[in-house]
């Protein structure tokens, strides 16, 4: 089934204005909910607003909205004074400027909307995605809907173009605000961890191969209860092994991941730690670090040996 245009509007710069289609680019309906439902009799559940002060179960032509100011201090507001401060909905996206596309962090992305030529903007369409594509800059510029006003950037992608909302300075935290401790790099150390990412880096994103394992799960388990059949809860994994050494989980990681290419099933080779072909710079590096590595396995055996 094709998607159903969710809005027109037009997309202005300068003196040019493309008239265009907007499309949901995500599929909100695509989770699964489950429903409140009283316990003995199953039936739906509606929900309730008792007054916090009086007790009592309050009808929705009873309540007003209110801003707390102070704590329990509040100004109400009539809804016709709230739609007085509502954004008036322009249908136009007017661009302000244009920016580098890696200038912008994902962590400003909210919502994302397809944009396709409407009728008499194919032309003007393709100019302005083809100058974005070119010119490797994206539209940054304002976006009126629904009684709020948006920051949105409209990206070339593929052969057509992507409105995003950004979210407001203000709404996003600073990373200053998280404490990150300083940890030391060593040399050797990078260059293993730089070889693990080159082992597992690919040219491009393909994300079919992600696939929502607690959809699948969940899924399952509805069909089974759907046919009367008993649910059963699979163990809970156990936790990963804790990192001692950072060089040796390096080590194990490109060994485990080189296993599967030297003909040795990765599940094998992970059990066993044999088997893989070490990269050269790991074997130069092994080399580097085996008297460190006798006198580490050596006091190690000292232990056992107090131990016994």
């Amino acid at each position: 089934m094709a998607p159903r245009s969710i809005a027109s509007l037009t997309v202005s710069f300068g003196l040019v204005s493309i008239p265009v289609k907007l499309f949901s680019a995500t599929e909100a309906g695509h989770a699964i909910s489950f429903n409140l439902l009283h316990k003995t009799c199953h039936s739906r559940l509606k929900q309730q607003y008792i007054c916090a002060k009086e007790e009592v179960v309050v009808p929705r032509e009873d309540m007003v909205k209110g801003y707390e100011f102070a704590k329990e201090q509040y100004v109400v507001f009539a809804p016709d004074e709230l739609k007085a401060m509502d954004e008036a909905g322009t249908h136009s996206a007017e661009i302000a400027e244009f920016v580098p596309i890696e200038s912008i962090d994902p962590v400003y992305f909210d919502k994302a909307y397809y944009i396709a030529p409407d009728k008499g903007g194919a032309k003007p369409y393709a100019l302005f995605a083809r100058a974005l594509r070119d010119s490797k800059r994206c539209a940054i510029g304002r976006w009126a809907a629904r009684g709020k006003q948006y920051i949105v950037m409209i990206r070339p992608v593929a052969e057509g173009l992507v409105m995003q909302q950004l979210l407001y300075a203000g709404e996003v935290r600073a990373l200053s605000e998280i404490e990150i401790p300083k940890g030391e790099v060593k040399d050797a150390e990078l260059k293993l961890a730089q070889q693990l990412i080159e082992q597992q880096s690919t040219d491009k994103f393909d994300p079919a191969p992600y696939v929502d394992d607690v959809r699948t799960r969940i899924e399952a388990a509805v069909q089974k209860k759907v046919e009367g059949q008993e649910f059963t809860m699979a163990e809970a994994p156990e936790g990963g092994a804790q990192v001692i050494d950072l060089m040796e989980a390096l080590r194990a990681s490109l060994e485990r991941k080189a296993a599967p290419k030297a003909g040795a099933p990765q599940a094998q080779a992970a059990a066993s730690g044999a088997g893989a072909a070490k990269p050269e710079a790991v074997e130069a590096e092994a080399d580097a670090r085996k008297p460190p590595r006798r006198a580490q396995e050596s006091g190690a055996s000292g232990k056992k040996a107090a131990k016994r």
